[in-house]
Order: C-alpha cells, then structure tokens, then sequence
C-alpha cells in the first residue's frame, strides 16, 4: 500500500490516459460496424466476405498491428494515435458481427409491414429495424468495450503511456504492487464501462427491459411449476 499511496498522481495520469485511449476505437467500432453490419445482414455474400475479413484482422498480433500501423500512417511510433487506429480496426471486426445478428434479428414480416404503411426506406430503418436491433447491437459493444480496455494495455510494450506501464515497469522493477494495481485499474475502467452502457440501454430501449422482466418472471413460474 505504501508505494500505491507515493504513486496516486502517476497512476491517476495513466487511468485518464488509459481512458482516453479506450473510448474512440469504441466509438468508432460502434458507428462503422452499423452499415457494414446492415449490408451483411441484406446479403449474404457479403455476410460471408466481411465477417471472413473481420475473423482474419481479429487474428492479427496485437503488438505486430501497433507496429505497421505507423509505417501505414505515416506516424511516429510513439503516436497515440497508433493505439485508436489499430483498436479502432479489432473493435470494428468483432462488432460487424454483432450487427448482422442484430439486423438480421429483425422479422422481414415487421419490415414489410413498416414498408406497407409508408415507411421509406431511411425512416423503416431509423424508426424500425435499427430500434429492434438494439438489444443485440448493446451486446455486441459491451464486448467490444471490455475486449478495447484489456488491449490498450498492449500499447506500453512500444512506449505508448497507459495502464500498462504499471505491468512493465512493476516486472522491471519487481514490484508486485505496481502490477496488482494496474490490473485492479483496468477490471476497474471495463466495469464502469460496462456499466455504463448497460446504463445507456436500459435508457434508450426499455422494450428491452420490459421483455427481460418477463422472461425472467416466465423463468420463475416454470421453477415454480417443475416444484
């Protein structure tokens, strides 16, 4: 506890840099995983085609990403920016799946009927199918939050300043306190995360409540019932 309390501003400084680093590459994973999501949901080609390029740029090295990143770029190593691009690139391939579940969740009977009663094809979108989709599109950037706040880490291998300094320099220097409190930081940030967007959800679609609420009442009865 001793060095935790002489090191509270540094550490303090690597939460708000850790945190920084995080939020953009799932931002951004969000909002382009949306079109993309909803062309592989309409196509089965492309289904096939981006969720075959996701796999394969999800199985690229962490470190060996953040290295070409800059020769691509045309950035110093040491960018942060670094860091956003290539998260940005893992966050967009898990989450393009996640979105062509979702979209494809939506019943073609409920388009239709929104098709039939006037809708164009931007408002049955907006209004109908990307609200419908949204239980499953929450899940998928749940994930994606927690998968970009553990790689972030990655980045102070190369220099880049974040949690991970404390794993680093804590081996370095063998201090187990240092490590401790880095990972206990990081489960820390995915937590809050997390929670907030479950916050957010709950917010923005309360059908989604409301049908966890009777499923979970359903659950019940039939526990009830099996007694």
């Amino acid at each position: 506890m001793a060095w935790v309390w002489s090191n509270l501003e540094q550490i303090w400084g690597l939460v708000l840099s850790h945190i920084a680093l995080s939020v953009p590459p799932i931002i951004v994973g969000f909002v382009l995983s949306i079109p993309l999501g909803y062309w592989a949901s309409r196509s089965r080609l492309a289904r096939s085609v981006l969720l075959s390029i996701g796999g394969v740029l999800y199985t690229i090295p962490s470190l060996a990403l953040l290295v070409v990143v800059p020769v691509i770029l045309g950035t110093a190593i040491l960018a942060p920016s670094n860091v956003v691009f290539a998260l940005s690139i893992y966050a967009v391939a898990i989450m393009v799946r996640s979105s062509a579940d979702a979209f494809s969740s939506v019943s073609d009977d409920v388009r239709e009927s929104a098709t039939a009663v006037g809708y164009s094809t931007w408002q049955r979108f907006f209004a109908v199918e990307f609200p419908l989709a949204g239980p499953v599109l929450l899940a998928g950037i749940r994930v994606v939050s927690v998968s970009t706040v553990s790689l972030v880490t990655v980045g102070s291998v190369i220099g880049i300043s974040s949690l991970g300094n404390l794993f680093t320099d804590g081996i370095n220097r063998n201090i187990p306190a240092e490590i401790i409190v880095g990972i206990v930081c990081v489960l820390l940030i995915a937590a809050i995360f997390d929670l907030i967007l479950a916050g957010v959800g709950r917010l923005l679609l309360p059908w989604n409540r409301s049908a966890a609420s009777l499923t979970r009442a359903a659950e019940r009865a039939s526990t009830l019932v099996t007694q």
